[in-house]
């Protein structure tokens, strides 16, 4: 058994002495691209932070490093087990706890919510409740994380709070602008890269043109970054 990576995207170079086992989605661009835009949000030792999929803790674990107080929080035991083992492992104090968005949102309020859901579009209407594709499908829109992620914000931030979400445009950034503004939050595309199909998206062309996502010639995946200011 392969550690699990988002195919959608080529990999990585892991962070030293981060750990992702077998079951743990792995850091990979989208998780570089959401770090860049971490890091431009003047995070100190005042700020408090929630990571939502925290996976092995990557983006948990930069921004301890920059002193913030960082909740994280995950649906895999075996994630929750490998977060606390990497900020451990990199001599940072990080809060992770297991649950999902629906039960267990931890109480705030947060200066800073930070996620990497699932988002890639896939034919099932469910969402697996195992597996390697549990760390990357998000339902026929793929926005079945990305929805749940924007609808938390407002309930985890302080007023002046900022989401930052990274998702594939596959899955609709206006339609994420859209819902975050109806829930009273300013929002924007603060990032955004092409990368190459992986073997999921190379695999589900045919579906994706079908829907009309993809065109004929299309062969790489934008990658935004949603920036969003609670009112």
């Amino acid at each position: 058994m392969t550690t699990q990576t988002r195919p959608s995207m080529p990999p990585p170079v892991r962070p030293a002495h981060l750990l992702a086992p077998p079951g743990v989605y792995a850091p990979q661009y989208d998780t570089e691209l959401l770090t860049r835009a971490l890091h431009r949000e003047g995070i100190d030792e005042g700020t408090s932070v929630l990571d939502l999929g925290t996976g092995t803790g990557a983006l948990a674990v930069a921004a301890a490093r920059r002193g913030a107080r960082v909740t994280a929080v995950d649906i895999s035991w075996r994630a929750v087990l490998t977060a606390r083992l990497n900020a451990r492992l990199a001599g940072q104090s990080v809060t992770v706890r297991h649950g999902d968005l629906r039960t267990a949102l931890p109480k705030g309020p947060y200066d800073l919510l930070v996620s990497n859901p699932p988002y890639v579009p896939s034919p099932s209407p469910r969402l697996p409740r195992r597996g390697a594709a549990r760390a990357w499908d998000g339902g026929p829109a793929g926005r079945a994380l990305v929805d749940r992620v924007c609808d938390a914000a407002p309930r985890a931030l302080r007023p002046g709070g900022v989401l930052l979400m990274v998702h594939s445009a596959l899955c609709d950034a206006d339609a994420t602008l859209d819902r975050l503004a109806k829930l009273g939050m300013r929002a924007e595309i603060a990032d955004r890269e092409f990368i190459p199909f992986g073997p999921v998206l190379r695999s589900r062309r045919g579906w994706l043109r079908r829907r009309g996502l993809l065109g004929e010639d299309d062969n790489r995946e934008e990658l935004v970054v949603i920036r969003a200011e609670l009112r």
